[in-house]
């Protein structure tokens, strides 16, 4: 009987070991891919705070989203000066998302306060 229980127990453990491995290789490649679309949305967002666009230039490519979040602890509106795009007043942890269809340089400021300006292109 002791050598039945020793030989479950090394069975068990053989099989949680093995399992563990099968879930961290399907769990891997899904993980990674979850970090690399976070990095480039991360990439492509620009953060309003303490009445600054954060980054103050951002290069993008055609077709690209970019997204502006305020974290400001008033509200903010991104507007492009060309009218190409404008958001809505922004409240705290509010965004706005533009995609890009066409090459050029877009000045934005904040329509609310617009004795400040930055720029996104």
């Amino acid at each position: 009987m002791l050598i039945l229980i020793t030989q479950f127990r090394s069975a068990a453990a053989r099989f949680a070991i093995s399992r563990a491995a099968t879930v961290a290789m399907l769990l891997g490649p899904n993980f990674g891919a979850t970090v690399a679309v976070a990095a480039q949305d991360a990439a492509n967002m620009v953060t309003i705070d303490n009445f600054t666009f954060t980054p103050s230039e951002l290069t993008v490519a055609v077709g690209t989203t970019v997204k502006w979040v305020n974290h400001d602890d008033i509200p903010h509106a991104v507007v492009n000066k060309d009218k190409v795009f404008r958001s809505k007043a922004l409240d705290t942890d509010d965004s706005y998302s533009f995609t890009f269809t066409n090459a050029g340089t877009f000045d934005c400021f904040c329509g609310l306060h617009s004795h400040w300006s930055e720029r996104s292109s």
